[in-house]
């Protein structure tokens, strides 16, 4: 029977001024001594015998024997007649029967440390059948082969390494924990490569999809390193006979359990180890409190970073000898892929066999027309994976149906999907649109009204999409609070009926306008992300917002970009509304004739006159034909017009159309209006800055004296207007007059 153990027997201290040092001590336990009180340690090399009298083996006794990892003796020293040169070894089992020793292990063993004898039996059988013994370090699984172009991640590698080096004595339990194709099998695999490379006697792979996976493997397992009573009848048993081996043996030991997908079915299969040689490392989308239990850490995979994701594709196309496919357009490429390894992997492939550079991959992707199994076919699994890519993105949404008995987790996908994967406000999820909207797709009787869905039903769903990584809830990152990523949205989206589009799409609008703040700059950050997730929206909901007018909310982000003044952005968005309101409602729709207004008034924003001119000035002829003369939004129009030319100097141009829009203003809302008194005052300030001021008095003082009537003596609209009139008699040379103002 084989034996191992450690000493510092003088021997090897021979050579080293700083004393003796550790030696591994191995050999065979000959069967014929083993029926004698003091066994014989046959090791393979004997040491010289000790010069002047001194024994080479000084130092090792009190050393602990292990066979098949269990403890049958301590080593002394013996056989003087073959010069000290030989170790025995006193039995464990003789010592247990002495009065006190056994409680003296009980109390002061290592936790799980039994006093009761174990029965260790050597391989007779096997080596009369002439079997060699088990040549260790086992691979049983196997663990899979790396992937092309494999990328260590080592700050993610760091991790996984020092969550286990804090585990102490007892084995620390790691879960990689992500969703699909983010690469946590190959992470695990890279762990268990390292860890046979370092001389790990096990490593187990398991496949844990299911639990008698895992049972099979285990029984293997021991079949394998041949554990007494693993007899192969009995699967289960065998399964147990390893467990129990893994928490004793002094050998170092990992097992895998990859893709976890049920914990609760996995309890009391766990691997333990009390000597603190073993250690577990497991797989799973799942992101549950039930899987941190038991000592187990949770280390949260996500997609590569842009440099990992860029280094990949440099890596894997070099590697065939294409890299004359790379180019500037890669980072784009692995932007629109949302830096996930799996899709990373099927797009280089797929670029490696059409022989598509990243322009040419990117123009693929990104056109309407091309389905996710399309940009990424199955052609393209040049690594085994197996899967679609669109079916390991949405693998878990078959048992979130089981999980949900309302029905509302679909629906709930379907609405994120539209949204920005950057994350969107979980304030959203309590606006009153987007809880009806619920309402009407939960499970129910048919002969009942569906109940009301409130705020906490909805998180409760978003919680479980969240356990299931189809997304992320996390509400201390608002106003980013559920994120989705972007390829799961698009495979969610691609799968979503046609027919149900359109109410997605005015459901989340409705709810994205209802928690816009009123002002914005009340809440700056959540304006911003609003605005994000209403152009992410507008793309995807296609003309679903144009029907039978322009939603609302697309005219909100509009306004919130000018009232931030963002100018370019401004001017940039403003354009795309109204040449889409053209193209989907027609040239004489209201919504585009807003739309127009509301890009020349970005352009004046921006101080580019010359540019909102010709617009203001075509939208005061199609609302005076449209609308009529005296329409307030025409009136506005020519109001808005007559600013233009004013600010760009043409004030001949503008005080014809600010006297027409005073009259009409006197005879259709009357000479207190505050409409009117701003027209008024208006004119006044365009005839002022045309150097004739003896006009603009007469209009500026029927205006303070209208402002002091309606609105006192002390209103800032009072006190305004009484300052430009005396500034008026100033430059009129009435001078005194202005001081009296003043």
């Amino acid at each position: 029977m084989p034996f191992e153990g450690a000493g510092f027997p003088a021997f090897a201290a021979e050579d080293n001024e700083a004393g003796a040092q550790c030696e591994y001590l191995r050999g065979v336990l000959p069967a014929v001594s083993m029926s004698t009180a003091g066994w014989v340690l046959d090791c393979p090399v004997w040491p010289a015998p000790g010069k002047t009298g001194e024994r080479p083996w000084a130092g090792a006794s009190g050393s602990a024997i292990f066979c098949h990892g269990r403890l049958v003796g301590v080593a002394i020293e013996d056989n003087w007649a073959l010069g000290w040169r030989r170790l025995h070894a006193a039995p464990i089992h003789e010592a247990l029967s002495l009065p006190g020793f056994a409680s003296l292990v009980s109390r002061h063993g290592h936790p799980g440390t039994s006093s009761a004898a174990d029965e260790v039996i050597a391989e007779h059988g096997a080596a009369a059948r002439g079997q060699d013994e088990i040549a260790w370090p086992v691979e049983v699984g196997p663990v899979p082969t790396l992937a092309s172009a494999f990328q260590p991640r080592n700050s993610l590698r760091r991790q996984i390494e020092g969550a286990r080096a804090g585990g102490g004595a007892v084995v620390l339990t790691q879960v990689l924990s992500g969703g699909g194709g983010v690469g946590k099998t190959q992470l695990a695999a890279a762990s268990a490569t390292d860890a046979l490379n370092d001389g790990t006697d096990l490593v187990v792979w398991a496949a844990a999809a299911e639990t008698q996976q895992v049972i099979a493997q285990y029984a293997q397992t021991a079949a394998r390193i041949r554990l007494p009573g693993a007899d192969g009848q009995d699967p289960q048993a065998d399964a147990r006979i390893l467990l129990d081996w893994l928490a004793t043996t002094s050998r170092r030991w990992l097992v895998v359990l990859d893709d976890i997908t049920d914990s609760a079915a996995l309890k009391g299969w766990w691997p333990v180890s009390h000597t603190g040689r073993g250690w577990v490392l497991a797989t799973t989308r799942l992101n549950e409190a039930r899987l941190t239990g038991g000592g187990r850490t949770r280390i949260n995979i996500d997609v590569y970073s842009p440099d990992e994701a860029r280094a990949y594709l440099q890596a894997r196309l070099t590697g065939d000898g294409m890299d004359h496919l790379l180019d500037d357009q890669a980072p784009a490429l692995a932007e629109a892929l949302g830096h996930l390894p799996l899709a990373l992997s099927h797009a280089a492939a797929h670029m490696i066999n059409e022989e598509l550079t990243c322009t040419a991959y990117l123009a693929l992707f990104n056109s309407q027309p091309t389905r996710l199994e399309q940009a990424l076919p199955e052609s393209a699994d040049t690594e085994g994976y197996g899967r679609k890519v669109t079916t390991t993105l949405l693998l878990s949404l078959n048992a979130v149906k089981t999980a949900d008995p309302t029905g509302l987790a679909v629906p709930a996908l379907r609405l994120a999907a539209l949204l920005d994967p950057a994350g969107h406000p979980h304030a959203v999820w309590t606006a009153p649109p987007l809880l009806d909207y619920l309402t009407g797709q939960r499970t129910s009787p048919e002969t009942a009204e569906p109940e009301q869905v409130t705020p906490d039903q909805a998180h409760t769903v978003l919680r479980l999409l969240h356990r299931f990584a189809l997304l992320v809830c996390d509400t201390r990152a608002e106003p980013r609070a559920v994120r989705m990523h972007a390829l799961t949205g698009r495979a969610v989206r691609e799968s979503t009926p046609d027919d149900v589009r359109p109410f997605l799409a005015t459901a989340t609008a409705d709810a994205l306008l209802h928690s816009w703040p009123d002002p914005d700059h009340v809440h700056p950050e959540l304006t911003v992300t609003l605005r994000a997730n209403t152009d992410t929206l507008a793309s995807r909901a296609d003309v679903h917002l144009w029907h039978p007018s322009c939603h609302p909310l697309l005219f909100r982000a509009g306004r919130s970009l000018v009232d931030a003044g963002l100018a370019r952005s401004s001017m940039a968005y403003w354009q795309k509304i109204t040449t889409n309101s053209e193209r989907l409602l027609g040239d004489n729709h209201p919504d585009t004739l807003t739309a127009r207004s509301n890009l020349a008034a970005s352009y004046q924003e921006a101080g580019r006159n010359d540019e909102a001119i010709p617009i203001k000035e075509r939208a005061v002829v199609d609302l005076e034909r449209l609308l009529g003369n005296d329409h307030p939004n025409t009136l506005i129009a020519r109001s808005n017009l007559a600013t233009s030319y004013q600010e760009a100097g043409r004030n001949d141009e503008a005080i014809p159309i600010l006297e027409r829009v005073l009259a009409e203003h006197e005879r259709l809302l009357g000479n207190d209006h505050p409409n009117t008194l701003i027209a008024r005052s208006n004119l006044a300030t365009s005839y002022q800055e045309a150097g004739r001021s003896n006009e603009a008095i007469p209009l500026l003082e029927q205006v303070l004296a209208d402002l002091e009537r309606l609105m006192g003596d002390n209103h800032p609209r009072t006190l305004i207007a009484r300052s430009n009139l005396a500034h008026c008699y100033q430059e009129a040379g009435r001078s005194n007059t202005a001081i009296e103002q003043m």
